[in-house]
């Protein structure tokens, strides 16, 4: 297996640059997840590691060695698609043992003797079946890929790319064309598989919640450049700036525009109270300076009128069984809450919520980046007072 660095990668198409500067490490045997909105340029460096794009500026390392010019069969890396790309004359077991056959006939030549080829002729069918019997695909291996099921296919694609027992996985979005209990089905199978191979893999989706729970970490993206690398939770917990705090999270955060006043309180017209600043974040910050305050949906809870931080007007509830998402309106501005599914609540009718002192999250308004979060002030905590 490998580690992969990107040195200084930079990818323009025309006039548009889609990557800038990209320094990243990937090491030996992890799951690095690449994540961002659409046309982030997430698929974009997942091409370039891959060699299915040039790269305009920078270099690309698989260990010590630099691949960024090398051609793609060079580089021992295999990519699996959102499309699948299965070759639609060939059976399952064909299309899983192509890339294994080209692999043989690379270093054995195709004038090798009849009994050499007997001998690679079992091992490729030794492999194929052991790779079918990892997937559950055993009784497909006879079949077409027009005679299969969206999930079907993508372990078949799966199945390619893991008989080849490449250095690094590439996964391109593989689940995007699957239902939502089939993806969740082969997302925990694609987990397991690389915890058993121990493959060096590299995934991309637009899906946080994939990222959240596949990754090992998270390189997360907005207009090709990167944004933070960290682990699921401390991405979560601790956001480098509004971006990745309201991408990650699902509801995702809220944020309403405040102001510090003079004697160290959050001001807002969306808040009924004032919020007091820990004494050491205070400090730093200007008076009257714009700031955005963020909170997530779970850390508001339903309170008594004089007890509340926030009074809203109901937009939608979506009960979801084991809890409620509220959807409300607090002066024209959108705000969600995770309730407690035991809780009844109408359309159209006010909502007072309070706010989880503790769990408040700080950025600056005018560079979105993060000032304060609970993890740097465990002891936030606030006189509320009118």
């Amino acid at each position: 297996m490998a580690s992969v660095h990107l040195h200084g990668v930079s990818k323009v198409f025309g006039q548009n640059l889609v990557l800038r500067d990209i320094n990243l490490s990937i090491e030996d045997r992890e799951f690095m997840v690449l994540v961002g909105p659409s046309g982030c340029g997430k698929s974009t460096l997942l091409r370039l590691i891959a060699g299915l794009e040039t790269v305009t500026d920078g270099a690309i390392y698989l260990d010590n060695r630099q691949i960024d010019r090398l051609p793609p069969k060079a580089r021992d890396i295999a990519m699996v698609f959102q499309s699948y790309a299965l070759y639609p004359h060939m059976s399952v077991y064909d299309n899983i043992a192509f890339g294994l056959r080209r692999q043989q006939k690379q270093k054995f030549g195709i004038f090798s003797s009849l009994a050499a080829q007997r001998k690679l002729k079992h091992s490729i069918d030794r492999q194929v079946q052991q790779v079918a019997t990892s997937l559950q695909i055993e009784p497909l291996l006879d079949r077409k890929p027009k005679e299969l099921s969206g999930g079907q296919k993508q372990r078949v694609a799966l199945g390619r790319a893991i008989a080849r027992n490449p250095q690094v996985f590439l996964m391109d979005e593989p689940l995007s064309n699957l239902d939502a209990q089939l993806r969740s089905d082969t997302r925990s199978q694609i987990v397991q598989l690389q915890r058993q191979l121990q493959t060096t893999t590299i995934y991309v989706t637009h899906d946080q919640t994939e990222a959240m729970t596949m990754g090992t970490r998270i390189t997360v993206l907005k207009d090709g450049i990167i944004q933070q690398v960290d682990t699921p939770l401390n991405l979560y917990r601790q956001p480098a700036n509004q971006f990745v705090a309201g991408f990650i999270g699902s509801p995702s955060m809220n944020f309403l525009p405040v102001t510090l006043d003079a004697d160290g309180y959050l001001q807002s017209e969306f808040l009924t109270q004032s919020i007091e600043l820990p004494t050491q974040l205070r400090q730093n910050i200007p008076s009257h300076h714009p700031l955005t305050l963020g909170i997530r949906p779970e850390h508001l809870k339903p309170a008594d009128p004089d007890a509340a931080h926030i009074c809203a007007v109901i937009d939608l509830v979506e009960a979801l069984g084991a809890e409620t998402n509220i959807i409300a309106s607090l002066n024209g501005h959108p705000i969600q809450a995770r309730v407690s599914a035991d809780l009844d609540f109408t359309i159209d009718s006010k909502v007072y919520l309070a706010l989880d002192l503790a769990k408040l999250y700080l950025f600056d308004r005018s560079t979105g980046n993060s000032i304060g979060h609970p993890s740097m002030f465990p002891e936030w905590s606030g006189s509320q007072e009118s």
